[in-house]
């Protein structure tokens, strides 16, 4: 590679693109830690992106019609930081970066939402990046449709590697975009042929333009050093109907002794190598010392849109008052004031005709009332609309011939939903919410921690939650899920027991500003167990004193979900011997951990006799079973500790005892 050459065609790009080059040097070397190689590679393509194309503003960086730019490949994160700070970003000083990877830093080993302004998405996780921006492309879409593209329009451009594109959720992400013609979103593919082990061809041979093509994505193959063509591309990109991969030949740790090596891939911290790359740049500069003119042309580029910005405002302000009061609350995740009343009304009218309903059945009935009243919800499922009862009325389906529709056909995509509903939720506007089977978290789980990693409130629509759903057997039944996602930080877990609960959920997770939420809901009816209307969201409680014992309490069983109905039975079994039972529903075990401790003491008092039933691994439940002022001599568990079975539902209750005889059995063996 001519070095020379290109600092002599592009003198002034050449030195912008330069000092991305030298700061990731810098800084990589100062952790002896990260990723050098990628921004020294694709510092030429975003450079000519940010300078030319990109619509940001670094004193605002949160406009809600800026240009989103994901760094899904976010080993490479010293590029991302580099532009952030050459930009003027105000929180990304010079001590940032020169801690990168350090404690307490904002410049963390891979980039993290809510760090630092200018970072649009945790990445690392390779793959994660495309599969969020497919969700932005979509959110963008259908904001647009809901409020004109005067005040919508937007693009949304991706750097991914060969990892990105070899993790299957980028499939899943690619050929959702092709089928939805998302025009708005370009990836560049940083082509450098390199991973951590060896060549790409150690392990893969896929010819990348032709899979584009295939998922109907226009491809644009250039150099991706030459500032001309990659400027020309964009370009053309920004023009078409269809996505976008600007395919982009690079040469990983440019410059570098370890140029189009695997080591380049990694941390490039000899003090003698990394002098002759600078050199062969023509910096000349100390570490993380970039020349005057340099970062004023950098930190005009970051002002560059300030114009934008400002005609953006003037447009905004032309809309009626009430659309600015929507677009406004909508994106700063506030609830409408009819939220709060709707459910109320909801849960009078369950409670007085006290239905026997599947809670998915229930969470049907719910979002039929609360969709209209939200016009920000946008729901879906991976291809079990039917079973996950996901779809309400109002909502239209969202397609290339109707943007405005709130209601998205995900096919078969477990992760690549989850992904791109994280994306949606980031973009800002719309509250995502999406199906499938409990069991098939494990697909989108990866989503989902970065979800709770991230705060933000995206709803997981979990049915068939249980041995419940029966006769499809236990590769659908899940067992563990529960405990997996409730060992996951910052997770709401919801676990209704009829359609009062299922409706309080739904209002929590609505709610939400920075907690994803998982409902758990059954395929099978269950009656109505909160037949006295209560006003207040009990299920805020996290847990509540559901029917209290008559005479001397003895025994509190404590249950989520289906197996409430069963611990409703096995009072009155207890209650008929004279033995005083109190059963406590705990829909959601995260908000009760977090209710203050005399609350706490109340619901679960010391003394009883504790049965936790659940149907599900015991893993998690020994917190109130154990803990809370129980004992380990007088507590036990009704659930379950193996893969269930294909069998109807009652067979298999009753053959994996997550039953009241049963339940009954082990509380009098305790007292």
């Amino acid at each position: 590679m001519d070095l020379t050459a290109l600092r002599t065609a592009h003198p002034d790009h050449w030195s912008k693109a330069t000092a991305i080059r030298a700061l990731t040097l810098d800084a990589v070397a100062a952790a002896n830690s990260g990723h050098s190689g990628m921004p020294m590679g694709m510092a030429d393509v975003a450079t000519v992106l940010f300078e030319k194309h990109l619509k940001f503003d670094a004193s605002t960086p949160n406009w809600p019609d800026r240009d989103r730019f994901i760094l899904s490949a976010g080993h490479g994160s010293m590029l991302l930081y580099s532009l952030l700070h050459l930009t003027g970003y105000a929180d990304m000083t010079l001590e940032q970066v020169k801690n990168f990877r350090q404690w307490g830093a904002i410049t963390a080993g891979h980039p993290e939402y809510g760090h630092a302004a200018g970072i649009e998405t945790t990445t690392g996780p390779l793959g994660q990046g495309i599969g969020n921006a497919t969700g932005f492309a979509m959110a963008e879409e259908i904001m647009r449709a809901q409020y004109g593209n005067k005040v919508v329009d937007h693009h949304t451009y991706v750097i991914a590697g060969d990892g990105c594109l070899m993790e299957g959720v980028s499939q899943e992400a690619i050929t959702l975009a092709g089928r939805h013609q998302l025009g708005k979103l370009i990836v560049f593919w940083d082509n450098n042929n390199i991973t951590i082990d060896g060549p790409v061809t150690l392990s893969d041979t896929t010819d990348q333009p032709m899979r584009f093509k295939s998922a109907g994505w226009d491809v644009i193959e250039i150099d991706g050093h030459d500032p001309v063509a990659i400027d020309a591309a964009i370009t053309q990109a920004k023009n078409q109907k269809k996505p976008t991969m600007i395919a982009c030949k690079t040469h990983i740790a440019l410059g570098h002794a370890a140029q189009d090596t695997s080591k380049g891939h990694g941390a490039l911290t000899d003090a003698n190598q990394m002098a002759a790359a600078k050199a062969a740049y023509g910096w000349t500069t100390g570490p993380f010392g970039v020349p005057g003119d340099v970062k004023a042309a950098w930190e005009a580029i970051g002002a560059r849109g300030i114009a934008d910005r400002e005609a953006w405002h003037a447009r905004f302000e032309s809309l009626s008052t009430s659309k600015q009061n929507q677009f406004t609350r909508a994106y700063s995740r506030d609830t409408p004031k009819k939220l709060s009343a709707t459910v109320k009304a909801f849960k009078k009218q369950m409670s007085e005709a006290a239905p026997k309903l599947a809670t998915r059945a229930a969470s049907e009935k719910t979002l039929e009332v609360l969709n209209p009243v939200m016009p920000e919800t946008v729901g879906g499922s991976a291809d079990l609309t039917g079973s996950n009862n996901t779809k309400t009325s109002d909502l239209g389906v969202f397609d290339v011939d109707n943007r405005g529709g709130r209601y998205i056909y995900w096919g078969i995509r477990e992760h690549g939903m989850a992904a791109a509903m994280n994306g949606m939720a980031l973009h800002g506007g719309v509250r995502p919410y999406g199906g499938t089977f409990m069991c098939f978290t494990d697909y989108a789980r990866p989503a989902m921690r970065l979800a709770a990693l991230m705060k933000i409130p995206t709803t997981f629509v979990m049915t068939h939650d249980s041995i419940g759903l029966g006769e499809d057997g236990p590769t659908h039944q899940p067992v563990e899920h529960l405990a997996i996602s409730r060992a996951t930080p910052n997770t709401n877990v919801f676990r209704p027991a009829d359609a009062i609960e299922t409706a309080e959920a739904w209002e929590l997770a609505l709610s939400s500003t920075e907690t994803p939420s998982v409902l758990s809901l059954t395929r099978q009816g269950l009656p109505t167990v909160r037949t006295e209307h209560k006003l207040r969201n009990l299920t805020a409680q996290g847990a509540y004193v559901l029917a209290d014992a008559e005479g001397k309490r003895q025994v509190i069983l404590i249950a989520s979900g289906s197996e409430v109905t069963v611990a409703l039975d096995a009072r009155a079994m207890l209650q008929d011997e004279g033995i005083g039972c109190r059963v406590v529903s705990m829909p959601c075990m995260e908000l009760f951990a977090a209710q203050d401790e005399t609350y706490r003491r109340r619901v679960l008092p010391a003394g009883p006799v504790r049965i936790g039933i659940e149907a599900a691994v015991r893993q998690g439940w020994d917190r109130w079973l154990l803990g809370e002022r129980g004992k380990a001599n007088k507590a036990d568990f009704v659930g379950m500790d193996d893969f269930g079975a294909s069998a109807p539902a009652g067979v298999l209750f009753e053959k994996f005892g997550i039953t009241a005889g049963n339940v009954v059995a082990k509380a009098k063996a305790l007292l």
